[in-house]
């Protein structure tokens, strides 16, 4: 499906996307010894070898600054898992054949009959700093288009089919993300807290699946939009909830904005501004604090960009009423721009030169 692309620009955009997903491999045998090792089978990797990643990352110092290396074999890994070391490294053996993911969804029920909710349903969350990956995918298998077929979960928040597949939480901060692939529907990536920065990744999803309220940075990565079947608006690339008082979101540079063949042309926001429901002295309503941001830097948008860009979003005020929270009250804005969904209007605010150049050049750490 060519949707009105040129045709080398087409071949390349193909070329792209095919090389995010592309088999690689990144942990090579005979390199010096890891500090932790999972594989399904034997390997020629040197390290203590453990039962599970849960067991590989408990092995990890409680304190340290030093990095804790493991390496994960090829294979589907199914476990939900919670980061709490320090400067924990997973190194994949196959992008794309290396798959660390669940299947829980925001209205699937824990143990203690509670269902998880948005902040507990994510495949990894990381909960310390200086965490990196490389050579793997991180997933929620959770099954969003047959739930939007036959729904069967209890509503969690808007819906209950929100399924994370990775989640910087509280105490994360500094984490790096390079060649990875990070696939789900619905909220997709959850970067909630500190800093995190995506190199050469893709990320699959339909609504918001860019989100939270932390700094995250995406650089040369692809965000391909996934089909919702019988949904006019196909979704939403990102979700900020960026408190006022931070100078940056979501910052995307030079990525391409990619679809699947079903979505259509004009179905698909760049974003839409979240006020999260908090709990005050006073009741539960829509943080006040909260000034969204998200920035498109340099990027490339095929047409199922929709041509005004920016959606709204309703919060609950504090006398329990529905409220809207327009793009305008947002910190939204794009510059350099291009494709078919790269369309000028005054709905899509354009940073100055100045300020552009100084993204361009930014970086959220070292």
């Amino acid at each position: 499906m060519s949707h009105g692309l040129p045709s080398r620009r087409r071949f390349l955009l193909q070329a792209s996307l095919a090389s995010l997903s592309l088999p690689g491999c990144f942990v090579r045998r005979g390199a010096e010894p890891f500090d932790a090792v999972v594989a399904h089978g034997p390997v020629a990797w040197d390290g203590p070898r453990h039962a599970s990643l849960a067991a590989a990352i408990a092995a990890a110092p409680a304190t340290g600054m030093r990095p804790f290396r493991i390496a994960v074999g090829e294979g589907v890994w199914n476990e939900k898992l919670v980061v709490d070391r320090p400067n924990v490294q997973l190194i994949g053996a196959h992008r794309s054949r290396c798959r660390i993911g669940s299947d829980r969804a925001a209205g699937h029920r824990r143990d203690d009959g509670e269902p998880w909710g948005t902040w507990g349903c994510a495949s990894v969350i990381v909960r310390a700093p200086g965490f990196r990956a490389r050579g793997l995918t991180f997933e929620n298998r959770f099954d969003y288009r047959a739930h939007l077929v036959r729904p069967a979960l209890e509503t969690a928040g808007a819906n209950g089919a929100q399924a994370v597949a990775l989640m910087f939480d509280a105490g994360s901060d500094r984490a790096l993300i390079e060649d990875c692939d990070i696939d789900g529907h619905q909220d997709t990536l959850f970067a909630e807290s500190g800093r995190s920065w995506l190199r050469r990744c893709r990320v699959r999803g339909s609504v918001d699946f860019v989100f939270g309220a932390g700094e995250c940075v995406l650089d040369d990565c692809a965000l391909v939009s996934r089909f919702r079947p019988g949904k006019e608006r196909q979704g939403y690339l990102t979700a900020p909830s960026t408190l006022a008082r931070h100078p940056h979101g979501l910052l995307l540079r030079r990525c391409n904005l990619l679809r699947e063949a079903e979505v259509p042309d004009a179905s698909v926001a760049l974003g839409r501004p979240w006020r999260p429901t908090r709990t005050f002295a006073d009741g539960r309503y829509g943080d006040p604090a909260v000034r969204s941001s998200a920035v498109f830097v340099d990027c490339w948008m095929d047409a199922h960009i929709d041509a005004n860009g920016w959606d709204a979003m309703q919060y609950t005020a504090r006398d329990g009423s529905r409220v809207t929270f327009a793009p305008r009250e947002a910190r939204f804005a794009e510059a350099g721009s291009r494709g078919p969904g790269a369309l000028r209007s005054e709905a899509r605010p354009q940073l100055d030169a100045a300020e552009a150049q100084k993204l361009r050049r930014y970086q959220p750490f070292r």
